[in-house]
């Protein structure tokens, strides 16, 4: 999510959204897991998540490990799987045990089998979205239009699943969904609530899950989602450089990935060549008109004609008007809204006026999901988003359910889909703003074989596939130019919500990993 859109909400709800950050400018530079810290073994697999001597928390210990076995459909074929639920420590610098990050793995017997670890983003979300929502082996219906936090959390198969062509790691970092801080809340925000801490001790999870399974010989692959997808290429080049762990491939959903290039939008044309695409996305599909042939028209539109004439500002009056024309036909907002907005669309305000007439209020991660607005003659939006207000009641109740009763792994402690703690928490650092796309260039640099794969939703406005257009462009060619790749699909920030849209990635992702 775009840090320019935290001011179109709520700043009481900002940090709700796990695709949304604030920023402050405190860095921070703090080593979160000491490289001395110990890897888990296989006697290590059937105790409780160990107790820190100074635990000043007094929490009890997780439960051990524990799996179960299950079996889907997919494509009329059974498919047999082992689901593990369990937690592994991360460390201080004096190589203490500091907090417990909980790991859900879906594994299946066969040789040669890849491994796939999963992030979610906020920070502060769980890896929930991406196992139920995109490519676990079960999916829960929530997350579009129409659909209801109170409605049944029934799992069922998931056509879209990764599962067959390879195993799936998910991992929950600390302060969200079962994962806790074993340290006092200053020492915590020192270890896990900062930029590169956060990347250190998830790389590291990563590495140690490798090590205590026997996977390490095994192709290695990661998927972040938003914020997840400002961690993808980090985690890859830390694993890369420092803790001597290659991934053969990336895929990043919707992601963080390139904060600076919505910046300044009183003199750069970017941050409306961000918006404009995906908000006539978003109309095209009311429409029923959206086609990539369509988009490729808005794409070219945007790239040329409307930058120049942002550019130009008032001293082609001609072009300015034409370019507030050309806006409202693209969109099918009112004239006057575009006029007054100089065809410069502001998120905040487009989510209030498209939907108005009807009372309502469109999602920033995809503005056909609708709520109604119950503040409407507020100056401001007061209401949680629309999509975020109906998706994290059912996850988390799924979640739970799945975890304690289906697998068995009984704890006692709140799960947290999405953390308000974490974000309050979270140093909004320097580092942070400085993106991912330094570590992405120099990830698919050093590995000449290394895959990347970028995805989205065309009606994304939280991380507009825009953005990753143009930062793709931007790149030099590294030997294969298509080693490195923008996607979109229909749909939003989740576009996976839609079974059409959830089986086209699995497809593009299948023959990513068929070619390293």
């Amino acid at each position: 999510m775009s840090l320019a859109h935290l001011r179109d909400l709520p700043g009481r709800l900002a940090l709700v959204a796990f695709a949304l950050l604030c920023l402050g400018i405190a860095p921070v530079r703090v080593v979160a897991q000491a490289d001395k810290a110990p890897a888990a073994t296989d006697k290590d697999k059937d105790k409780p998540a160990a107790k820190p001597a100074d635990d000043k928390t007094g929490l009890p210990p997780l439960p051990p490990e524990v799996h179960t076995q299950q079996t889907i459909q997919i494509d009329g074929k059974p498919l047999h799987y082992t689901v593990t639920v369990g937690a592994l420590p991360t460390r201080d610098s004096d190589g203490k045990i500091a907090g417990d990050v909980v790991v859900s793995a879906y594994t299946m017997e066969g040789a040669n089998r890849p491994v796939t670890f999963a992030f979610n983003g906020g920070p502060g979300a769980s890896s929930v979205y991406l196992n139920f929502g995109a490519i676990g082996p079960k999916h829960l219906d929530a997350g579009n239009e129409g659909d209801s936090p109170s409605d049944p959390t029934n799992l069922v198969d998931n056509a879209g699943t990764w599962l067959d062509f390879t195993d799936l790691v998910f991992i929950d970092p600390i302060g969200t969904g079962f994962s806790r801080s074993l340290v006092p809340e200053a020492e915590a925000k020192k270890l896990f609530y900062s930029t590169e801490p956060d990347i250190e001790y998830l790389s590291r999870i990563v590495y140690d899950w490798l090590v205590k399974n026997d996977r390490l010989s095994s192709r290695k692959y990661l998927v972040g989602e938003s914020y997840g997808g400002f961690r993808g290429p980090r985690i890859t080049h830390y694993l890369q450089a420092q803790l001597g762990v290659a991934m053969n491939g990336v895929v990043l959903v919707s992601p963080y990935l390139n904060p600076t290039i919505e910046s300044d939008g009183l003199l750069s044309p970017l941050p409306w060549m961000m918006t404009l695409p995906s908000i006539t996305a978003a109309h095209l599909e009311r429409e029923k008109k959206l086609t990539p042939e369509a988009m490729a028209d808005v794409i070219a539109y945007t790239q040329g004609e409307y930058a120049t004439t942002l550019i130009k500002g008032h001293s082609d009056e001609a072009a300015t008007q034409k370019m507030i024309a050309k806006v409202t036909e693209l969109t099918g907002l009112d004239p006057a809204f575009v006029k007054f907005s100089g065809g410069r669309l502001e998120t905040g305000a487009y989510l209030r006026e498209v939907h108005r007439e009807e009372g309502k209020l469109g999602s920033v991660y995809d503005s056909n999901v609708t709520s109604f607005d119950p503040f409407p003659f507020a100056p401001e939006q007061r209401a949680n988003d629309p999509l975020l207000a109906s998706i994290v009641a059912p996850l988390t109740t799924a979640m739970v359910d799945f975890v304690t009763r289906t697998v068995g792994w009984k704890v006692d402690a709140r799960y947290n889909a999405l953390s308000y703690d974490v974000g309050r928490q979270w140093n909004r650092d320097a580092e942070l703003r400085q993106g991912s796309v330094p570590d992405l260039r120099e990830a698919v640099a050093a590995d000449p074989k290394l895959r990347v794969m970028i995805v989205h939703g065309w009606n994304d406005l939280s991380c507009p596939f825009m953005g990753s257009v143009l930062t793709v462009e931007q790149m030099p060619i590294m030997g294969d130019p298509t080693r490195v790749s923008v996607h979109e699909f229909p749909g939003g920030h989740m576009f996976y919500t839609r079974i059409d849209s959830r089986i086209a990635l699995r497809k593009d992702v299948m023959e990513m990993y068929a070619k390293h």
